[in-house]
């Protein structure tokens, strides 16, 4: 089996120390963003992009520990809006452009989560909610 090496403190320290200060180095800075908001009747998901859409940070109510029909409603959107709003300081976000998809109760919630711990500014707000426009034709009723 062979001598199992013991490590001692100054070693752990050490490696803890690099990869820590690594770490804070290679965190991005981030001016502005998009605050992508989709609000379903049985989930709120959450994603903060860069300007020109690459993902930052994102989160939902299921990833926050929310079960079933909890998943969809205010305060569960507001709590994922709250923990984004944290990581957003972190990378000292400004101002925002949000924009939101779905009918769910999520919707506004999420965003006054996110605005309340993050402290960025919203300059404009979007809704891109799909709308029917009656889609293809039904199929004819079976014949028995």
């Amino acid at each position: 089996m062979g001598k199992k090496r013991v490590a001692t403190t100054e070693d752990t320290k050490a490696a803890g120390a690099a990869a820590g200060s690594a770490k804070k180095a290679s965190k991005k800075r981030l001016e502005s963003g998009i605050l992508f908001v989709q609000s379903t009747y049985n989930n709120t998901m959450v994603l903060l992009a860069d300007k020109s859409g690459n993902a930052m940070l994102a989160s939902s109510s299921g990833a926050m520990g929310f079960k079933g029909a909890k998943k969809g409603t205010p305060f569960a959107a507001a709590k994922v809006g709250e923990v984004l709003g944290e990581k957003a300081l972190d990378l000292g976000v400004k101002e925002i452009d949000v924009v939101v998809k779905g009918v769910g109760s999520g919707r506004e919630s999420a965003i006054r989560g996110f605005i309340g711990k993050s402290g960025a500014n919203i300059t404009s707000i979007k809704d891109e909610t799909p709308v029917p426009h009656n889609g293809p034709k039904p199929k004819k009723p079976r014949r028995v």
